[in-house]
């Protein structure tokens, strides 16, 4: 047998090996635990073959399978975890209004927070950064960079936290704490309307205001109606009492079933729901509340297990939202959760300020740097602080400390190793891609 007949008998068995994991993987969480239907299936998948980026955002059990067998350096001591946000990438960033009616920047999705190390967190954003400088055309050299510009942002707020010159409790990312792209963004949402989003998914009749039915919002059935008013009560018991107004507040006018967003979340139920505001008949003070399904997280799956976090978080909407109440300084004050027929759902405003910084709205390498200096300074925000709130002792150090210590004293090293060993495993990002197309067209034949 010739050298290129040997050479093409192990490519194809690595090819096979790597395919028949990835089936199983996605068979597992797709179908067994997630228990989406055919079409759900088809659905999410036709998302994910879009790009190796929607790829490797709708496959996070992926990441974790990988880099959890994996021995990495600058892990942080496993018996002392930090409060990670789970699901990192950059589109999980965004503009939206904070409790005390301010615009600010942070991350905005919480669905898979869970204790682990920091560096889960750091790894999945910086192969994140990797994808999208790939899509932005940038040389290998400038995708490094861009990932180093976020490792060490995120290093040196870490630092700034450990030896106690800021307080992660202060640190808000506004207009004024902000620049290029981030800042521009911002700007732009500060000029919308608090009725914009209103009126783009309702429309006010002679009676009431009520959701405009469409492909992507459509009207609940009764034996969901019933449900969801019967569990809202629960919902308005979960409320932080320092931002809960009167019951009446919380009225429901209409309710709708949600179609069509996110890519990892296809699958699980989503609910809008019109509500009184202020208890009276002002059209234009109602609120959309988004009612969400959730799951375990994906980075349980794959973590060391922790007795006294499933006793606190025995409910997964609790979950997230004391994630998000952690992690942000000012968080959102409709936060609660509830349960349907033993499934868990958390509550949110869905705020007509929300908006992504989306990577095709970035002018070149330069722009791209800045966003990412703000992003690693977030992330350790949001680590730092999300020991602050946490009751019933589920931490009881200072997360900065021991993230710090973790890292070392070399910065440079740090980063360079981020920057190295995400370009890495994005390169197996874009192999997998190729093969899961490839079995998308076997399993649709």
């Amino acid at each position: 047998m010739g050298h290129s007949s040997l050479t093409d008998r192990v490519r194809s068995t690595q090819r096979l090996l790597r395919k028949n994991m990835l089936k199983s993987v996605l068979d597992q969480f797709d179908g067994q635990l997630m228990k989406l239907d055919e079409d759900k299936r088809r659905a999410k998948y036709s998302k994910m073959t879009a790009s190796p980026f929607l790829f490797y955002r709708g496959t996070a059990y992926l990441f974790y399978f990988d880099t959890s067998r994996e021995w990495l350096p600058y892990h942080s001591a496993p018996e002392r975890p930090t409060w990670i946000q789970g699901d990192l990438h950059f589109e999980n960033f965004g503009a939206f209004r904070s409790e005390s009616g301010r615009i600010v920047f942070d991350v905005n999705d919480f669905d898979e927070g869970y204790l682990g190390s920091y560096l889960y967190d750091v790894l999945r954003m910086a192969v994140s950064v990797s994808l999208i400088s790939r899509m932005m055309g940038l040389e290998t050299e400038a995708e490094g960079e861009a990932i180093k510009q976020y490792a060490e942002a995120y290093y040196r707020q870490i630092q700034r936290f450990a030896k106690r010159k800021e307080d992660p409790c202060d640190l808000v990312f506004d207009e004024e704490h902000t620049d290029g792209p981030i800042r521009k963004l911002l700007r732009k949402v500060q000029k919308r309307s608090t009725s914009d989003f209103l009126e783009e998914v309702t429309t006010l009749l002679p009676e009431n205001r009520r959701f405009i039915r469409s492909a992507e919002i459509v009207a609940v059935t009764e034996e969901e109606r019933a449900r969801l008013l019967a569990a809202w009560p629960d919902y308005i018991g979960t409320i932080e009492p320092k931002t809960k107004r009167p019951d009446a507040h919380y009225g429901i006018k209409d309710l709708a079933v949600k179609h069509g967003s996110g890519t990892a979340s296809i699958g699980l139920d989503r609910y809008y729901v019109l509500i009184e505001a202020e208890g009276g008949n002002q059209a234009l003070d109602d609120v959309v509340l988004e009612v969400k399904e959730v799951r375990v997280p994906v980075p349980a799956y794959f973590m060391p297990y922790s007795e006294t976090f499933w006793n606190y978080f025995g409910h997964q909407g609790k979950r997230v939202i004391v994630t998000q109440q952690a992690m942000h300084h000012e968080a959102d004050p409709y936060l609660g959760y509830l349960t349907i027929e033993d499934r868990h759902f958390y509550v949110r405003e869905r705020s007509p300020y929300k908006k992504k910084l989306k990577v095709d709205k970035l002018d070149g390498a330069e722009e791209l740097l800045a966003a990412l200096e703000t992003m690693g300074q977030i992330t350790a925000k949001m680590h730092a602080r999300a020991d602050v709130d946490v009751k019933e002792g589920l931490l009881d150090y200072h997360s900065e400390d021991e993230i710090y210590a973790a890292m070392g004293e070399d910065r440079g090293a740090f980063a360079e190793f981020v920057a190295n060993w995400a370009m890495s495993y994005a390169y197996q990002v874009e192999e997998d891609y190729v093969l899961f197309k490839e079995w998308v067209e076997e399993r649709s034949a």
